[in-house]
């Protein structure tokens, strides 16, 4: 599956594309999730549904 069906598949609330969304982009969320040095659980968190909500928004 190429990346733009799984964006399409994710936007028609497809489990698995969300989960292979979301594991693809994994090492950027948490990179982005390091504060000070400090891993921020919330922070990853809060990266996680942005990314979801992103997809859900985004036009394919």
């Amino acid at each position: 599956m190429n990346f733009k069906e799984l964006m399409i598949r994710a936007k028609e609330n497809d489990l698995a594309a969300k989960k292979k969304l979301l594991d693809m982009y994994r090492p950027l969320l948490l990179k982005e999730s390091i504060v000070e040095g400090h891993y921020d659980e919330d922070l990853y968190q809060d990266l996680c549904l942005t990314l979801l909500y992103c997809v859900h928004k985004f036009g394919v």
